[in-house]
């Protein structure tokens, strides 16, 4: 099958129609945003409780959770400026169905390689949707912190990756990564375009 990927070894673009919608959504688009970056440190520092003896883990995680929180901040102060206030987080569907594609069973390090390689895949795809917002959104102020996030993100997306490999040998890190990306394009087939999601 021939496969259409984006400059992030994604299987499958974002739906074009989906910049559209979001920037008319840009209020429910920003508190989902900020939602993620809870979510995204939260992560980073389930990961650091759960594997306290891996050092090396725990200083990228700890870095990364500071960036995430600062972020987090950030799109809080975005919100404020246009008089848009924090609600109710709402139900991610897209990890409720990436999740899916972790394998159960094995070694500590095998459920850690799974881990590092779902954050990855989540890094990765936020990078590419906060790059669509930068190219395409008209507000000038948020196509610059996204062009920002998006630098940062990248950076995230490979951090995850080399560290899995710390863990699993790469042939197996790549392929299994390969696997998440499979699974990950037939997962966004399926999905609906949403306007008031960051995913």
């Amino acid at each position: 099958m021939e496969r259409n990927k984006t400059t992030l070894g994604l299987n499958l673009p974002t739906d074009p129609r989906w910049v559209n919608i979001a920037e008319k959504s840009i209020a429910e688009i920003l508190i989902d945003h900020a939602y993620c970056e809870q979510k995204a440190a939260s992560s980073g520092i389930s990961l650091i409780v759960q594997y306290p003896e891996h050092e090396q883990l725990v200083e990228m995680l700890t870095d990364l959770v500071a960036e995430e929180w600062s972020h987090f901040e950030r799109v809080l102060e975005m919100m404020k400026k246009r008089g848009i206030k924090l609600d109710k987080m709402r139900k991610d569907e897209y990890v409720l169905a990436i999740s899916k594609i972790l394998k159960g069973g094995g070694s500590r390090e095998d459920q850690l390689v799974e881990k590092l390689l779902l954050n990855a895949l989540i890094e990765a795809r936020s990078c590419e949707r906060f790059k669509i917002l930068h190219q395409h959104i008209q507000d000038e102020e948020l196509s610059k912190f996204y062009f920002e996030l998006m630098v940062s993100e990248a950076s995230h997306y490979n951090s995850f990756l080399d560290m899995a490999k710390q863990f699993k040998p790469e042939d197996y890190v790549m392929k299994r990564w390969s696997e998440f990306l499979e699974a990950e394009a037939e997962i966004l087939k399926n999905l609906e375009v949403r306007p008031d999601r960051m995913h």
